[in-house]
Formats: C-alpha cells, structure tokens, sequence
C-alpha cells in the first residue's frame, strides 16, 4: 500500500514550489537541449562536481529534471549525492518524491537510498514508513547496516519511543550488527530526557560488554540529567568512574559539574574541581569561569568574582555577556552602582553587546538610587540597540517611580508599555495600585484594580492586600469588608495578613467591637493570630479604654507561645500614661527593658509632653534611659 501510495504521488513532476505541475526544465537542459546528451551528461556531472551543498529546492528539481533525460541515465550514485545534498537540507519530502521518480525512471534504489529515504521519514516523524522501507531492504535482500539502524533508532528517539529504540539495539546484537558510538550516544541522550538514568547506565555497560566503548559525549547526558535532579554528589561518582575507565574528559564534562556545584552553593567543591581540571592539564574556557562567577555572585561574594574576571581576563579567556551580566548584577544588588557602571564601560569597549539582562540590572541599580531620569535613559539606549524592554524592565522602572512619589511617570510609562509590546502583568498592576493608595489616590488605584480584572489579569493575595490596606487607610471600612466577603465566597485561601488588615482599619476606624469579633472568630477560619495581629487589637482595645482587656489579651498572647515585641509593650505603655497610671506603665517599661527593647520615639515624645506640664515627676524619665 505504501508502495502504491508513493507511486501515485510521485506521477504528479513538482513545480519550484511545491504544486503539481508541468517538468520544469533546468537553464542548463534548455540550453543543450537539441544537441545530444553527451552535453546533458556533462552540464549535471558538471553541477554535481562543482558541489551541491545548500541546493535550492528550484535548482534541486531542474537538476533532477536534466538528469532524468540524460542518456545513458546517470548512476544510483550520482542521484544518491543530490539526495544526500537535499536531505542535509531538511528538504525531506522533496526527496521522498524525487527518490519515488527515480525508480520509476527504472532506476533501482540501492542500500544508500532506501536509507536516505529511512532517515527522511524519521525526520518527518513518520515512523511507520520508514519501517516500510526497511521492509523492502530485507526484502531486496540488502543487509540493514549499523547506519541504517541507527537512523531508525534516532526517529524513534526523536518521537519519544526510546524503550522501542532499545529493543532495536538489542536487535541489532542479535543480527550481528555492532552499534557504533553514535547509535549508543542517540538512545542514552533519549533515555536521560525521559529522566531514566540508571537504564542509560545499565545500557552503557551491556554495549561495552558488546564492544562499543563509550566516550565523554555519552556521559555527559548523563552527568546533565543527574545534576539537573539535584543528583550532583551521584554525578561526581561518575566523573571518578569515567577517569578509572581511562575515557578522554574534556572542559565541557567538567562544566557540567561545576555549574552543578555552584547552583547547589557548594562554591568550594566547584574550586576544587576546577582545580583538579587545571592540573590535569583540561583548560577552563569560558563556561567554566561563568559558571564560577555566578556562584559566587549568587552568594554575595562579587569581589571573589571579580578577581575570577581578572583571572581570565589575564588567560585570555573572553567573557561572554552572561559573565559580566552575572557580575554587574551582584555589584548592583551590593550597592555598588559605580563599580556596575565601570563594568559596564569594559563590557563594551571589549565589544561585548549587552543583553536584556544586563539593561535589566542597571536600570534596577539606578531606580534603586532614585536617578530615574538615567534609567529612562537607559530604556532609550536598549531600545535603540535594538534590545527590546520586557516586563521586568517596565516593572522594575514603575516600581522606581511610585517608591520615589512619582506615580504619575509610573502610569505613563505603563500606558506606553502596550506600544512597546509589553502585556502588563500582575506586579505591575500590584505596584501602581499601591503607589496610588499611598499617594492618596485611592479612586485612580480603585479604577486600576477594575481594570486589571477586565484586561485579563488575575489579582493574587498581594493585589487584595494593597487595595484592602489603601481602603482601609483611606477610612473605607465597609468597602473593604465588602471585598473581604467576596474573598470568603471565592477559592482564594486567607491568611493572617488579611484579617490583621481588616482589624486594624476597624480599630481606626472607632469599630473596636467588630474587630475584637473578628479577631475572635479567626481559630474558627484556619488562621492564628500573629504579634502584628496581637499588638493592633491590644491598640484598639487601649484605644477604647479597655486596658484590663489589653492586659489580659497580652498574657494570652503569651500563652499561645508568641512573645510581645517593641510595639506591643510601646503601645502598653502610652495607653497607661495617657490613663495616669504610672505604676503599671512602669512595670511595662522594665519587662520591655528585660527583653532588650527601647521605648519608641512616640513614647519619649509622650513622656517629655508629660514632663514639660508637670503631669510625671522627672524620676520617671531616668527610668526609660
């Protein structure tokens, strides 16, 4: 059935591209075409000698065409190079047609050709096919060779059916066909990316005991597969494996290690290694080093980095723009802007292209420096060399101007990113709604927040902290509670810092009652008070008046095993002093002391009002020192 299929498909000559149509014939036929086919032969021996690498799919078929109409025909050979040329081109169904031509020309495929047509149905993913071409070779009588296996083992692979490319091989032992690296390499690559390790492993040494000694491009699937699990101490037992078995290891092998080494934090194994590397007489190259400084970096330890910089700089080893990104990242996030800078200079001068990431780092750095007028700069620059903004630009440079008031150039910003191509995302809503609360805006961040729901973007807990904090700072108490209830009734699960918010817009709001209600239904809702919580419902309880119910809400804190803080006693104590009772606000003061907190600048404040209107005796103050 294939055979037919093919035979009715190939009838139809191909057109330049791709339709059926009438054969078209090649500049070099047209122009010899009446004078004999000694100038035919020559004009396509001529072209295949010259080299056909690249081929055009036109120039591929009036080739063919000139060929086919040569006398005598050309060999099987001379067709399987313009195949071979096609195929290296990923020109796959082309060359299943012109394959199907040739036979019909009364050509007959050889061994070469019917794997030519194998490895292209693989490409093709059309696994079923290209068994039915090695059908026809056994039928033919052709020997599958180790080529021909590993072809169909590769498509397997390249589909997913990898346990079928391992009943291959062993097939393969069985017809007395030796698999050779490349086969080997293929089904331990596939293996490792389904994540079956110990197989690959198991695999390796059934092939060694049939003669296929493994190299380091065997392992190194393996050593990636078993570093990307976290494996990296399993991963370092195989290195020592591999060297005992005397197999060459190479940077590449080590670089997988020691980037292994260096996420896992293990930035002295990752030196040790390294330099085992170096007095086996294996070069670091680039990789190494990056892998190295961005270890370090990681950890905080960018003056360790520099000086790996310095090294390789020194070898004459090149950095590349993960090395300096890796690096201008940790001074920034260290502080040291200027030193970003200068390496940002020499990145430059060593013709080296920033990347995103680097443009990312440096306008962080200023936004955190508030020189937000050179990160806008800077987002000019990256887009005049062609390296377009992404959302982390925009947020990072929106972040910078609500933390320095200037919402305003933040909502600008925002509405040019959609120019830009960039889609807003949860964090840039999140940060413009709470620049705008705490600017005072409160209907502007309202209005965002209708937005965001409308453009698509789904609020996460933070969305709804911010805007219950802004309602609730704002006096909108009910509107907030209005939000919470629809909370209640949604999937999204609660948690303390919810409800501390919602208590404590209550308390400032004169709602002591609903709050203490609130706070004491909270066990019921799967959520246990914090000392945030604890301390703002004592303040409104103090607020109130209730100071015994203050009290005795701080020893159940107590009880439950969470421990005043400095705002707690703070708190405690102005409530007494405004109350005149000196005593208990003193006993406050010396527990406070005892645990090694200091009286806050409201309660100094409160003690020396005191004291200037003669309401406390100066022997109290000696008490706060």
């Amino acid at each position: 059935m294939l055979c037919r299929r093919l035979v009715r498909v190939s009838r139809i000559p191909l057109s330049p591209v791709g339709t059926p149509a009438t054969p078209l014939l090649s500049s070099c036929e047209r122009g010899y075409s009446g004078l004999g086919s000694y100038r035919n032969l020559s004009c396509y021996k001529e072209r295949l000698r010259s080299g056909i690498v690249g081929i055009k799919k036109k120039d591929a078929v009036a080739l063919f065409q000139s060929m086919i109409r040569s006398r005598p025909l050309p060999t099987v050979m001379d067709f399987n190079k313009l195949f071979s040329a096609l195929a290296r081109t990923k020109q796959y169904d082309l060359v299943l047609d012109l394959c199907k031509q040739m036979e019909l020309q009364g050509i007959a495929h050889s061994i070469y050709t019917l794997s030519i047509m194998i490895n292209c149905f693989c490409r093709l993913r059309k696994l079923g096919f290209a068994f039915s071409v090695m059908g026809k070779m056994l039928r033919l009588g052709y020997e599958p060779d180790t080529i021909t296996f590993s072809t169909l083992i590769n498509g397997l692979c390249l589909v997913g059916r990898v346990s079928e490319a391992v009943e291959l091989v062993d097939r393969m032992v069985e017809m007395k066909v030796i698999p050779n690296l490349i086969t080997l390499n293929t089904i331990v690559n596939g293996l490792c990316l389904q994540g079956e390790v110990s197989e690959a492993m198991t695999l390796i040494d059934r092939m060694m005991e049939n003669g296929c000694q493994p190299n380091e491009r065997t392992y190194g699937p393996v050593l990636n597969r078993m570093c990307k699990s976290g494996n990296t101490a399993l991963a370092l037992d195989l290195l020592r494996k591999m060297e005992d078995r005397k197999i060459k290891l190479d940077a590449v092998t080590y670089n997988i290690i020691i980037d292994s080494l260096c996420k896992d934090g293990s930035l002295e194994d990752a030196l040790s290694l390294f330099n085992q590397m170096e007095m086996k007489g294996i070069r670091a190259d680039v990789f190494t080093y990056t892998s190295l400084i961005g270890g370090f970096c990681s950890v905080g330890k960018w003056d360790d980095g520099a000086q790996l910089l310095r090294d390789m700089i020194r070898r004459d080893i090149t950095p590349n723009v993960v090395t300096f990104s890796a690096l201008i990242d940790s001074f920034v996030k260290e502080g040291k802007l200027t030193e970003a800078q200068d390496l940002y200079t020499e990145m430059i001068t060593r013709g080296t292209d920033p990347d995103i990431i680097t443009y990312n780092s440096l306008i962080n750095g200023l936004c955190n420096e508030k020189r937000l007028d050179e990160a806008n700069q800077m987002l000019d620059l990256m887009v005049s060399k062609e390296c377009d903004p992404d959302i982390v630009t925009c947020n990072t440079l929106i972040h910078g101007y609500c933390k320095a008031k200037r919402v305003d150039d933040g909502m600008r910003l925002f509405r040019k990113m959609s120019v830009r191509g960039v889609v807003a995302n949860t964090v840039t809503y999140n940060t413009l709604i709470q620049g705008f609360c705490q600017s005072g805006k409160l209907n502007v961040a309202k209005e965002l927040f209708q937005e965001m729901v409308s453009q698509g973007v789904h609020p996460d807990i933070v969305t709804y902290k911010i805007l219950l904090d802004g309602l609730c700072d704002n006096g909108e108490v009910e509107e907030a509670l209005g939000i919470l209830d629809k909370m209640h009734k949604s999937t999204m699960e609660l948690d303390i810092v919810i409800y501390t918010i919602i208590i404590h817009g209550m308390c400032n709001a004169s709602k002591v009652d609903d709050a203490w209600d609130l706070f004491c239904s909270l066990p019921s809702k799967g959520v246990k008070p914090d000392v945030k919580t604890y301390t703002i419902m004592i303040g409104g309880l103090c607020k109130k008046g209730s100071l015994s119910e203050a009290g005795m809400l701080c020893k159940k804190m107590e009880e439950d095993g969470i421990a005043p803080n400095d705002c707690t006693y703070n708190t405690l104590i102005r409530a007494h002093l405004r109350d005149g009772d000196f005593a208990t606000s003193a006993k406050f003061i010396e527990e406070m002391k005892s645990c090694g907190f200091s009286p806050d600048v409201s309660t100094v404040k409160m003690v020396m009002d005191m004291l200037a209107d003669g309401r406390m005796k100066k022997s109290f103050l000696d008490m706060l020192s």
